[in-house]
């Protein structure tokens, strides 16, 4: 007796989850980009749902928190090793900095020739507007307890001893950074290349200095792994209607940082 439903059932292909990790690495509570609160449930989902063949992250991400970069490639690194699950990488337009912290995340990464990746680096930025106020006859009055509490204050005369502290903050950070890729990429990369200044390439010359396994797509890679019946599973995060639309403050201001991160990445054919 013919059933087709059974017959739907025997013949079901693997299932591979797709969790697409896009914008910007905010910190939790924002409400925009990627953060370890929203992404949590999502990560969950993906690998314990309906036992799936592997996890797939599809990365599109110019960095941003390194503290958030750090918590969830530490929950998708525990959820792999705890489930035994397999763990891809896919970088799209761009995978840097804290966006390449979360495809180390991978057991393998994989890219297109014109992605972008690496920038392995910290960055603090900001402005000086103290020779301007001069200008204009305004006077800054700055009341602290604490000598060091108006650190870096972008309306008096940069100090070497707040250059030097932050320096001193930034360091640790970095070292953090390199040793999470040095401890995911292993003997893939060179020897005698340092990696970690900050330089970012495009997806041929990455998977030549091992920052990426090799140049390929989700559907066809996971396809060639899996089977030609593999079956996807989309996980991604859902914003609130408002910022979708652009219709509150922080929408239009999580829009215009994440304009400017992907454009310090920004090549355009």
């Amino acid at each position: 007796m013919y059933i087709p439903f059974l017959s739907r059932f025997l013949n079901r292909g693997p299932r591979v989850s797709v969790l697409r990790m896009q914008g910007a690495i905010g910190m939790a509570g924002r409400g925009g980009g990627l953060n370890d609160a929203s992404l949590a449930p999502l990560i969950e989902r993906a690998f314990r749902r309906g036992k799936p063949a592997a996890v797939a992250l599809a990365i599109n991400s110019p960095g941003g928190s390194p503290v958030q970069s750090s918590l969830i490639a530490a929950r998708i690194r525990r959820l792999a090793d705890e489930t035994g699950i397999p763990v891809h990488a896919f970088v799209e337009d761009v995978a840097a900095s804290g966006g390449y912290w979360l495809a180390c995340a991978a057991d393998d990464i994989w890219a297109d020739d014109s992605s972008i990746l690496g920038s392995i680096g910290v960055i603090s930025s900001g402005f000086g507007f103290h020779e301007l106020i001069g200008r204009w006859g305004v006077e800054r009055r700055v009341h602290t307890a604490g000598r060091s509490k108006s650190t870096l204050d972008p309306f008096r005369p940069e100090n070497p001893e707040d250059v030097e502290r932050l320096r001193n903050v930034l360091e640790p950070i970095h070292a953090a950074f390199k040793a999470h890729v040095t401890a995911r990429r292993g003997n893939r990369l060179p020897e005698g290349r340092d990696l970690f200044t900050g330089e970012f390439w495009a997806g041929r010359e990455a998977v030549e200095i091992g920052l990426a396994d090799g140049i390929g797509h989700l559907v066809p890679r996971m396809k060639a792994l899996y089977g030609e019946k593999v079956k996807f599973s989309v996980h991604s995060p859902r914003r609130p209607l408002f910022r979708r639309l652009g219709l509150s403050a922080d929408a239009v201001l999580d829009a215009a940082e994440e304009r400017a991160a992907f454009a310090s990445f920004g090549a355009r054919g």
